[in-house]
Parts: C-alpha cells; structure tokens; sequence
C-alpha cells in the first residue's frame, strides 16, 4: 500500500512559502529605510502618503506626527482585516511597520547623504524607495498608510502605482500651500520615480505580446504556429460588422523576440491576414511565469 505523506512533508512547502513572503518585507522595508536614509531625511524631502498628511496636521495643530500617523492608519488596518487578508495580513504589515521603523533610526547614523541635489535625491530616493515598496506588495505585505488605500482599490481593478500617485497628488497640494510649492513638485517627482518601480516589481518588465490573426487559412495557421514556434493557440469566436460573415479569431501570446517569426509565418501564409499585435503587461501560465502561491 502506498505511504500517506507525513505531516511535516505536506507542511514544509507552506512554511517555505511564509518565510519566503517574510524575507521579501524584510528586504522591501530594508530598501525603504535606505532611500529615506541616504536620500530623503537628510534633505528634509517632504513625505507623501499618510506620513505627508501627518506632517500637514501636525504643522496646523502641534500634534505629533507618529500618533497622527498611527491614529489615521487604525481605521486601514481594520479595512485591511475585512478585506485583504484578515489577521495574516495585519501581522504582515505590523512586520513590516515595525522593522521599517526601527530600520531608520538604526541605520541613520551609519550612513551618510548620497546627494544634496534636489533633483537627484528626490529621483533616486523614489526610485530605491519604489523597488522596496514594490517587494513589499509582492510579499502580500505594506508599510501601511496609503500602501492600504492601494490594495483596496486594487480590489476594484485600479493599478495599485496610480493609486499611489493619485493620493501623493492630493497630499502634495495641501503641502504646497503649508510648505511651498518648490518643494511639494520636488516630491512629486520622487513619488512619480517610486510608482513606476513599484510597478515594474510587480508587473514585471513586459517582453510579452499578444497577437490577433484574423485569417481565411486559421487552421493552417494555428498548425504552423503549434509547428514552428512551439506556442499554443486560442480560436476566439468573431463575426465581421461589415461583411456579417461568422470567422475564428486566432488568439497566441508570444515573446517579443518571436514577433518577427510569427509575422513571418502569416505573410508566407495568408498575404491578406490582418494582424493586431499588443503588449501583454502579465502572462502567468504554461511556457511562461508560474502562477504565484496564495498570501500564506
């Protein structure tokens, strides 16, 4: 008879997984703390986010910036145990606010400013800020703050680096009028810097295309593409506006070095073929990435 696996076999792969999704916060809150560091608490960079609006409210009022920040972040971090995870995530973020916290204050007598350009410390800060930010997400994690706000619209299929920008935006207008404006577009630009990295870590950089064929051979074409690329095929149902004629659409996703090959083939094939030929920001499956592991 066969042997049932032992408990600690099954549970081994979910513990890998866990401290996998721990190392990723522990490196993203490290990069963070850096950029803050080296980049943006020596020049006094102007903060977006929750922390920006702490630092508005504390300039109007006197109260301190970290019970502000904390105060504004209860009511996210119980919006993020309804909907985003329930308790793992809240320890997730715990984690990963406490180890960024303790991170600055640690390492700020250890280094020494890069930069005293504002062009260049408010660019670079962004963007070492953005990539740490970024592995921080894709550990199912966040700093808290506005990264909360991110997650939960993201649940309503809007990118989580507009929503960052977006909310920055807001909080930079009101800083312009307590601060001024040269500095408020100076951090604009750093949270411009970082809401592109953060997209590039989680999206990934995109050399995927996806390619329409609307062909009068699709059959001969999907066998070919099968053949000579080695990339499977989708027929999609479609019916011309004009014409009213009922077709198979052919759907293949590709790599951008194979562009050339694949057009190759449909001009050897059908000289009349038309084409539709888009970037795909993410494929995850067969011949391409892995589809990721559930928060763990």
């Amino acid at each position: 008879m066969p042997q049932r696996p032992s408990r600690r076999s099954v549970a081994w792969p979910a513990v890998r997984h866990t401290l996998q999704t721990y190392a990723l916060i522990l490196v993203g809150t490290l990069l963070v703390a850096l950029a803050n560091d080296l980049f943006l608490i020596p020049n006094d960079v102007f903060s977006g986010g929750v922390t920006g609006i702490a630092l508005i409210i504390n300039r109007y009022t006197g109260a301190p910036v970290g019970v502000v920040f904390f105060a504004c972040n209860v009511p996210l971090l119980l919006a993020g145990l309804r909907w985003l995870g329930g308790w793992r995530f809240v320890a997730r973020t715990l984690f990963a606010v406490v180890v960024l916290s303790v991170a600055i204050d640690a390492l700020r007598p250890l280094l020494t400013p890069v930069t005293h350009d504002p062009l260049l410390y408010t660019l670079y800060g962004g963007l070492l800020g953005g990539v740490g930010e970024g592995l921080v997400f894709r550990g199912y994690g966040t700093t808290g703050g506005s990264d909360i706000i991110a997650l939960l619209l993201r649940r309503r299929g809007v990118p989580i680096n507009q929503t960052l920008i977006g909310f920055d935006a807001l909080v930079y207008a009101g800083a312009a009028l307590v601060l001024g404006a040269d500095r408020a577009l100076y951090a604009l630009i750093g949270s411009y810097a970082a809401s592109r990295m953060i997209a590039l870590i989680q999206e990934g950089r995109s050399d995927t295309r996806m390619v329409y064929i609307i062909s009068s051979r699709p059959d001969d074409l999907a066998a070919r593409i099968l053949t000579d690329l080695g990339r499977g095929a989708t027929f999609l149902r479609g019916s011309g506006a004009y014409s009213g004629n009922d077709q198979r659409v052919l759907l293949v996703v590709v790599r951008q070095p194979e562009i050339t090959r694949i057009t190759d083939l449909i001009h050897e094939l059908d000289l009349h073929a038309f084409v539709i030929i888009s970037e795909a920001h993410t494929v995850l499956g067969e011949g391409f990435r892995p589809l990721p592991l559930p928060p763990a």
